[in-house]
């Protein structure tokens, strides 16, 4: 009896320990095909290329949107963000990810985690109850929004303004640092860290010895290059950290990027369009993962996953309860949290060759898409007809197949019909740009006539 008495006292401490530290990535506005594992060859990313060869490499990973705050809403989550009509980023009061919604952390803390976000948040900063430590994280460092916005300051620690950051440093060694003392910190219990880079999204700001090596391209290239290889580097710091303190096969790892490349510079392999469209320039992004003695490693899965799935994963991970996915269109029952990402363990596992087949969804304004298997309709600007593409054999979006299947077209109209009426419109009528672009030279008229 005293040893069941005592091994029940101790089913606590072991369920704990048995928890795996849960760490993501997110890249900001880095191309899809970026990193060297996905056939970059601008700057070297052995660390981004070490999760790949050590865990499970998404050639069909999205983001859920194509700006930075939407992303960020549907990865933190796990649900579409047109549910809230989230479409577009914050930039003032009114324009927060909304208190309704339950983050990763809010999750995770009920399951015994500590949890931390170094880097950008960009989900609201008009007051308290909008910032980190109010929705879920025990820690916080890192910027509200993008480098350089706002009056003042734009860095906090906790609630508080971190003067000495006044203005736009070099942010990837600084992350790396307050990462590792997050992690040296809460070693001996399950963590969650968001490690929210602000590289590669402008300005370019790197440090002299990034921008020396690669100083034999020209001077946009020389910027963009050095911040991926920074950037890298940051997370070979945090990976070394984990290998260190013999962490690194107990931690689930993410490594993604919040939307498609911003600059001509992203290197996208053919994918038409960027960051600000719904072409798979703008929402197909690098999409890593790693778990290693958990995970088989050095594998390609080209099955589409969408980042709306990290939350879902993580939960199954910590032996939490997951909530089951609505389909994406259902309405959720009262007082429950619909969630629209899927349990990935299986199939990283290798316990499932296979994803069940799914619909992927996606709303910027009035441009929208819909993929489903190698189908995608998509409808990239306000006077576009929507346009039916075979991503197998047309992963560039050249070729218009609507008139080949008009019968395919109307099923996806109709699939993304059903799920649009059951999503919110968008917020921000001013914020709903549609890839018109009238709309961009205006407001650069404007700007001359001032």
């Amino acid at each position: 009896m005293r040893f069941l008495a005592l091994l029940f006292a101790l089913c606590p401490l072991l369920s704990a320990d048995s928890k795996p530290n849960i760490v993501i990535f997110y890249l900001d506005d880095m191309g899809w095909a970026q990193p060297g594992a996905y056939g970059g060859k601008l700057a070297p990313t052995p660390n981004m290329d070490r999760i790949a060869a050590d865990g499970v490499r998404f050639t069909n990973g999205y983001s859920s949107g194509c700006v930075c705050s939407p992303g960020r809403v549907g990865l933190m989550t796990g649900r579409y963000q047109a549910r809230t009509g989230h479409d577009a980023n914050p930039t003032r009061e009114g324009r927060e990810l909304l208190l309704s919604e339950k983050t990763m952390a809010q999750h995770l803390k009920p399951a015994g985690y500590t949890t931390g976000i170094v880097g950008k948040w960009h989900l609201g900063d008009t007051g308290p109850e909008f910032m980190p430590l109010a929705r879920g994280f025990d820690f916080a460092m890192g910027t509200v929004g993008n480098l350089g916005e706002g009056k003042g300051p734009s860095f906090y620690r906790g609630s508080e303004l971190l003067e000495e950051l006044e203005g736009a440093p070099v942010t990837s060694p600084i992350y790396a640092r307050e990462a590792c003392g997050f992690i040296d910190a809460n070693k001996d219990k399950p963590f969650f860290l968001y490690l929210s880079f602000n590289a590669v999204h402008s300005p370019v700001v790197a440090s002299p010895h990034w921008l020396e090596k690669f100083k034999h391209l020209d001077k946009r290239q020389q910027g963009y290059a050095a911040l991926i290889g920074e950037a890298d580097e940051a997370i070979g710091t945090v990976m070394t950290r984990l290998r260190d303190l013999k962490l690194e096969e107990n931690t689930l790892i993410f490594c993604i990027s919040d939307n498609g490349g911003a600059s001509k510079e992203a290197e996208q392999m053919g994918l038409r369009g960027s960051k600000w469209f719904v072409w798979e320039g703008g929402i197909r992004v690098t999409w890593m993962a790693q778990w290693k003695g958990t995970v088989p490693g050095n594998r390609v899965v080209n099955d589409p996953v969408i980042q709306l799935d990290v939350l879902p994963t993580a939960l199954a991970a910590a032996g939490s309860i997951v909530v089951p996915p609505s389909g994406g269109s259902e309405p959720a029952e009262a007082g429950t949290t619909i969630l629209d990402g899927v349990n990935l363990l299986p199939l990283l596992k290798g316990e499932s060759e296979k994803l069940a087949s799914r619909e992927l969804y996606f709303r910027f304004g009035v441009q929208h898409a819909v993929r489903q298997g190698d189908w995608k309709l998509v409808k990239a600007s306000k006077d576009m007809e929507p346009m039916l593409v075979n991503l197998a054999t047309d992963p560039g979006e050249q070729k218009d197949r609507s008139g080949e299947n008009p019968t395919k077209k109307a099923e996806l109209t109709a699939l993304f019909d059903k799920w649009n009426a059951s999503m919110q419109p968008p917020r921000w009528e001013d914020q709903r740009w549609n890839g018109d672009p009238e709309r961009k030279t205006d407001k650069k008229k404007k700007k001359k006539e001032k």
